[in-house]
This record gives C-alpha cells, sequence and structure tokens, in this order.
C-alpha cells in the first residue's frame, strides 16, 4: 500500500435547514483531520484536505451533509465517491466517526465499496447517483 493518495473534499454547504451543521474549520476537526492523517501515513498512506468552494450541497439532513464530504483514491479507482456511499448508513450520526470509517475502509478495504455504478434496490438516496 506504499504510496497511496487519498484525498478527503470539503463542498460548500447550503444549510437550509437550522440543525445539521458541523464546523469543519474548528481547531476539533483540524486535529481529526491531522491525527487521521497520521495514523494513516504510518502505512505509507498520504491524505490531504481539499476545500471545492465550486460544488454546493443544500443541507436538508445529515445524509446531505455526508454526501458534502467526497473521498477520492485515483490508485483504488474511486475518483469522488461521497461518505455517504462509502458506508452506508451512519449508526451516530458523527461526521468525525463517519468520515474516519470512510477513509479507513477506501485505504485498507477498497474492494468491499461497491463500485459507482452497482445496482442495488435500495439507495441511501445522498444524491451519489449509485
Amino acid at each position: 500500500m506504499a504510496g497511496k493518495n487519498m484525498v478527503i473534499t470539503f463542498y460548500r454547504q447550503n444549510h437550509v435547514r437550522p440543525d445539521w451543521r458541523v464546523d469543519q474549520f474548528s481547531s476539533k476537526f483540524e486535529l481529526f483531520l491531522i491525527e487521521l492523517a497520521d495514523d494513516l501515513a504510518r502505512f505509507g498512506i498520504s491524505l490531504i484536505r481539499a476545500d471545492n468552494e465550486q460544488m454546493v450541497i443544500d443541507i436538508n439532513s445529515y445524509t446531505d451533509v455526508l454526501n458534502a464530504v467526497r473521498i477520492s483514491s485515483p490508485s483504488d479507482g474511486f475518483t469522488n465517491l461521497c461518505v455517504g456511499h462509502i458506508i452506508d448508513k451512519s449508526p451516530n450520526l458523527d461526521l468525525m466517526e463517519d468520515i474516519k470509517r470512510a477513509v479507513n475502509r477506501i485505504a485498507f478495504a477498497p474492494e468491499t465499496v461497491p463500485p459507482e455504478d452497482h445496482n442495488r434496490r435500495v439507495c441511501h438516496n445522498c444524491g451519489c447517483g449509485c
């Protein structure tokens, strides 16, 4: 796995409702991302953060929050998967926990992530197109 590069991209969020706001620029959130990147670096995996202000996601639910966070791992063939697509359901509605689950799944078990064009009967309806 040496040399794997991963990018976590945060889309801009338009909060239609007052709930489901997560401060992705807080010191707590930044520390979380630094620690996650450090953990992965021990396995030769590079994780960087990117922000895409051009893409805007309307946030009406926690599912939309997951849709606004994307993970790319070109060496695994993943160019822009939303966290919801990777983890499916969120047990605790905790964005940091869900990001960590998604990143680790892509890093260590990418074969368990359904392809973007798979044909599931039930979708989590995040808008990722599955």
